[in-house]
C-alpha cells in the first residue's frame, strides 16, 4: 500500500517536472528566461489560467487548442509530462527509497531536456552539460560518503566521476576528429562529447561505455530503419544526443544487471 501511494505521489511530480521540462526545451534555446514571462499561448500570448496549466489534464481540458485563440497546441506537451512521470516513477520502482532515486531523478530531467533540445536543434546547450556534469560529480562525492563516511570516501567518488568524465570527452571525441579527418566534414557535434562527459560523472566509467554502446547500437538501428522508410537520407545529419541520453538512462536503471549479464555470457 505504501509503495502505491508513493508511486501516485511520484507521478505527479513527475508529471510536473516534465512540464517545466517542455518550458526549458522551447525558452532555453530561444535565449529566454525560463521563469518570466509564466506559462502562455505563442501564438496570441494569452496567459494559461491554473486548470490550463495542470500537467496531463490542462491539455485535455483545452482539448488541445488555446482558448483564446483556438490555435492547436502540439500534443507533445502531454505525452513530455507523461513520459517523465513514468520515467520517474521507473526510477522509484528500480531503487525505491534511497539516494539513487534523487539523484536519477535529477540525471534524468537534464537527460530529456538535452535529449529533446538536441531534436529540435542539432545543438546540446553547454549550460545544461556544464551544470549537469557538476551534479554528477556531486552525486558521486554523496555515494563515496555514504559508503565510507569520511574526506576518502568523498575524493574517491570525485575521482569515480572525474574519470567517467574523461573518458566520456575521449571516449567520443577521438573516433569522431578522426572520421571527420577521413570524411573531410564533422561527423559530431561538438556537444555530444560533453554530453558523454554528463552521464561518466553521473554513472561512472563502466556506466558511459555501456552507455555509447547501447547508444551506437541504438542509433544505427533506427537510422537504418528510417533510411529504409526514406525518412532518412544518406549523408543527412540527424542529432545523435538522444541516443546518448537513451544509453544513459537505460544505464542508470539497468547497468549493473546488463554488465553481470555479459560477463556471465562472454568472459565465464
Amino acid at each position: 500500500m505504501v509503495f502505491w501511494i508513493a508511486s501516485s505521489v511520484v507521478f505527479v511530480v513527475g508529471a510536473c517536472i516534465g512540464s517545466f521540462l517542455n518550458v526549458v526545451v522551447y525558452r532555453l534555446p530561444a535565449g529566454e528566461s525560463l521563469i518570466y514571462p509564466s506559462s502562455h499561448c505563442p501564438t496570441c500570448n494569452s496567459s494559461l489560467g491554473p486548470t490550463e496549466n495542470v500537467p496531463i489534464l490542462g491539455w485535455l481540458w483545452l482539448r488541445g487548442r488555446c482558448r483564446h485563440c483556438q490555435t492547436a497546441i502540439a500534443p507533445r506537451y502531454p505525452l513530455v509530462e507523461t513520459a517523465t512521470a513514468l520515467l520517474f516513477w521507473l526510477v522509484f520502482a528500480c531503487f525505491q527509497f534511497s539516494v539513487y532515486t534523487l539523484g536519477y531523478w535529477v540525471f534524468s530531467s537534464w537527460l530529456v531536456a538535452l535529449a529533446l533540445i538536441d531534436w529540435d536543434t542539432m545543438t546540446l546547450p553547454g549550460s545544461l552539460t556544464r551544470s549537469g556534469l557538476i551534479l554528477g560529480l556531486g552525486f558521486q562525492m554523496i555515494l563515496g560518503w555514504l559508503l565510507d563516511p569520511s574526506l576518502g570516501g568523498v575524493v574517491q567518488g570525485f575521482m569515480t566521476g572525474t574519470l567517467g568524465a574523461v573518458v566520456g570527452i575521449w571516449l567520443l571525441e577521438l573516433p569522431g576528429t578522426a572520421v571527420s579527418l577521413w570524411l573531410g566534414k564533422s561527423a559530431m557535434g561538438s556537444g555530444d562529447p560533453h554530453l558523454a562527459a554528463m552521464v561518466g560523472a553521473w554513472l561512472g566509467w563502466s556506466g558511459l561505455v555501456l552507455t555509447v554502446f547501447l547508444s551506437a547500437f541504438l542509433g544505427t538501428a533506427i537510422v537504418a530503419v528510417a533510411m529504409v522508410l526514406g525518412q532518412l537520407q544518406r549523408g543527412q545529419r540527424f542529432p545523435f544526443g538522444p541516443f546518448l541520453a537513451l544509453g544513459g538512462l537505460i544505464s542508470s536503471l539497468w547497468g549493473v544487471p546488463l554488465w553481470d549479464w555479459y560477463l556471465n555470457q562472454f568472459l565465464f
